[in-house]
């Protein structure tokens, strides 16, 4: 045949086909079936458990918030709630404490630049 004032031959174009056994085709087949199932079982493990721990997080979360709405409706009704007052009082301790330990600190240095 011409085409294009060029000569053409019969026959498919491109690489021929290798001879492949079909066994061995068949088993390598299997085997990336094998894997695939594989990553998904365990794409979806990982999933699920990402869901339950968000799901721990939002029930927590829940929680905290619905505690933080009674603190509130207590101290609308002019009732300090006593984990509050825990708050405030550990509060004023721990300044208390961070400024002792300061002065300790600081008359220490004090003590050792008069003794040299």
């Amino acid at each position: 045949q011409v085409v294009g004032g060029k000569i053409k031959k019969p026959g498919k174009r491109g690489r021929k086909p290798a001879k492949i056994d079909l066994k061995a085709k068949l088993e390598r087949s299997r085997q990336s079936a094998r894997e695939c199932r594989a990553r998904k079982k365990l794409r979806y493990q990982y999933l699920e458990e990402l869901v339950s721990s968000r799901e721990r997080a939002i029930c927590a979360l829940r929680e905290e918030l619905e505690m933080y709405k009674q603190w509130c409706m207590a101290m609308d009704q002019g009732k300090i709630p006593s984990e509050i007052k825990a708050l405030l009082t550990g509060e004023e301790q721990g300044k208390a404490q961070q400024n002792s330990s300061k002065l300790a600190k600081a008359g220490k240095t004090e003590a050792n630049s008069s003794n040299p």
